[in-house]
């Protein structure tokens, strides 16, 4: 069942995702090539909780780390661990906090130094490809027009939508009602209603769509060992429209990147 949130409970919501995104603009200074994925992930952990926040990773479903990191082949669900980052190697790091009761959970793809040309346009097509998704979430529309949406963008580049992931409905527990696949057909699934928060999160690959998981029982690996890129948003449906609720303006101010792809998104102006 979806649970529609009040404004004040979406307003918490926007508070938790703002510590997400926070939290991956810190990560965006100290990324690169060098730097253990468990270093970050300790950097993370302490930067949600001096923000009054806690990890929300830590511990669900026996997670061991508070941030999924998932280098060049793997899709997501990876593991921090002590091995350094390389130049050219790109990252998806997914991070979730859970504060005044509810959850922010969004996701980022960095690029650590110069990497491939190819590799760059996976990146840039993926992001492309979350606020085409964004843009029909909207009043009157449903479940599968955001991934069909989705799916029409990125296979048109010669991409795989991976289908065994998906997105989700946010609140008050990590994953709620509805599920939000990447994938689909105009006109089927849920029906969007006012007040409902998701997370809209693209998970394209390369190559094949298809995938594997490692030993570990978290890692999400492509089953071609391509790459694979990543990116997530939390967003509201308000006045029948999606308002962003979490931001990447802090990566880009990081990275000293200008960008207006969320101002669409968005009735008021983002103070950082």
């Amino acid at each position: 069942m979806i649970i529609p949130k009040t404004r004040e409970e979406i307003e918490l919501m926007r508070e938790s995702a703002l510590i997400v995104s926070k939290t991956l603009g810190m990560i965006a200074s100290e990324i690169k090539p060098g730097v253990t994925t468990l270093y970050l992930d300790k950097l993370a952990e302490t930067f949600i909780r001096d923000h009054g926040a806690e990890p929300a990773f830590l511990g669900m479903y026996g997670f061991p780390n508070s941030l999924c990191m998932s280098p060049n082949a793997q899709v997501v669900h990876g593991i921090p661990n002590n091995t350094p980052l390389q130049e050219g190697d790109v990252i998806s790091v997914d991070c979730g906090a859970l504060k005044n009761g509810f959850y922010g959970d969004h996701a980022y793809s960095f690029e650590i130094g110069e990497v491939a040309p190819e590799v760059k346009k996976l990146l840039q097509v993926t992001k492309e490809s979350l606020y085409v998704g964004i843009r029909e979430f909207r009043a009157g529309n449903r479940v599968e027009d955001v991934g069909n949406a989705i799916q029409k963008y990125t296979e048109a580049h010669g991409y795989g939508v991976v289908r065994e992931l998906v997105g989700h409905g946010l609140g008050r527990k990590m994953h709620e009602e509805p599920e939000m696949p990447n994938y689909g057909k105009r006109g089927r699934g849920k029906l969007f209603v006012e007040g409902m928060v998701v997370a809209i999160e693209p998970m394209i690959n390369m190559g094949t769509r298809n995938i594997k998981q490692l030993k570990d029982g978290w890692t999400i690996l492509t089953a071609d060992g391509k790459p694979s890129a990543h990116f997530e948003h939390d967003v509201a449906l308000i006045d029948g429209k999606p308002e962003l609720l979490s931001t990447f303006a802090y990566i880009y101010k990081a990275l000293g990147i200008e960008s207006t792809e969320e101002d669409e998104f968005r009735k008021q102006p983002l103070v950082l």
